[in-house]
């Protein structure tokens, strides 16, 4: 603990502990430390340190930019961590990663369980990347949390700023219309970027197909689409797209085939699933499936388990 902060510390107690002595009734509490989102900044490339750990964390940040380049056995999709969370997980509109070190471990309702960041890594890897789970004591897990804690400096821990909670939620949920989401695509830019079959290319990443995102992914939800489309492009005019637009693509797109996600029927095992979930699952009907799924080539290396149980005391009720 730095020496500063233990003084401060201990300069709380004895406050504490004099107001008492002096007849001052029960220990005042002591003030939470406010975070001040407004003047708060999370830290650039440039502000990497030129050590041990500067050298880890610049590790992280270059494979959430060239992540199938990087990890090709673990991102075997199109898809690399920066499609999503864009300008290196700094954007505030496209799903940041900045404050993600303070928030968990935490509750996750698709899991039914708590959750590492670590095992959130992983879904990204072997959902919205369509490929397989990385060891979590490897050198390239260490490295990606590395960059997360550097980007979440200052933030308190659990603290949710802007963006916290991925993509920012619609405040309307519509229904897409699938015939004019065919039509927009054509006429406002994604044809140019995705292609007509939607294959993407270079960095540009597939919308559909076996090397674009899975059914598990957040993005194959209508709802979740539609907003990172609505507030991210495309992207010469992000934010020109209404909402009803935004939700026709999403149907639109999220309509084609996309590869299969292994053990989905097992997520939101308590229920409460999003009534947009394409897929069925414990009190849910699948809503609007695509057309097909493409079988995973390696089933077992895409499926997450929650945390193991271990010693006597944890398997109490």
């Amino acid at each position: 603990m730095p020496v500063a902060f233990r003084a401060q510390g201990l300069a709380w107690a004895g406050a504490a502990l004099l107001a008492v002595s002096c007849g001052g009734g029960e220990p005042q509490a002591v003030p939470a430390l406010v975070f001040n989102e407004a003047a708060w900044t999370p830290p650039l490339e440039k502000d990497i340190p030129n050590d041990s750990l500067g050298a880890s964390i610049k590790r992280g940040l270059y494979l959430l930019r060239f992540t199938p380049e990087s990890l090709p056995q673990y991102a075997t999709s199109s898809l690399r961590c920066t499609s999503c969370h864009q300008n290196d997980g700094l954007k505030a509109s496209a799903a940041p990663l900045t404050g993600s070190h303070a928030r968990f471990p935490k509750y996750m309702s698709r899991s039914g369980a708590v959750i590492s960041l670590g095992d959130r890594v992983n879904y990204c890897f072997t959902r919205s990347l369509a490929g397989n789970a990385i060891p979590v004591g490897s050198r390239e897990m260490t490295d990606i949390l590395a960059y997360f804690a550097f980007i979440s400096k200052d933030v308190p821990v659990g603290t949710k700023i802007a963006g916290s909670e991925g993509i920012i939620s619609m405040k309307d949920t519509l229904v897409g219309d699938i015939a004019r989401g065919e039509q927009l695509y054509a006429s406002k830019t994604c044809v140019t970027c995705h292609g007509p079959e939607g294959k993407g290319a270079g960095p540009i990443p597939a919308l559909w197909g076996p090397t674009s995102y899975s059914i598990g992914a957040s993005m194959a939800r209508e709802e979740r689409a539609a907003s990172f489309i609505m507030h991210n492009m495309p992207q010469t005019q992000p934010g020109s797209l209404s909402p009803q637009e935004a939700f026709d693509l999403a149907a639109f797109i999220n309509s084609h085939p996309r590869p299969d996600s292994p053990g989905k029927e097992f997520d939101w095992p308590m229920g409460g699933a999003p009534k947009d979930v394409p897929y069925k699952t414990n009190g849910h009907e699948a809503y609007r499936p695509p057309a097909s799924l493409v079988t995973r080539a390696n089933p077992q290396g895409a499926l997450v388990p929650n945390p193991p149980v271990v010693g006597r005391a944890s398997t109490q009720k």
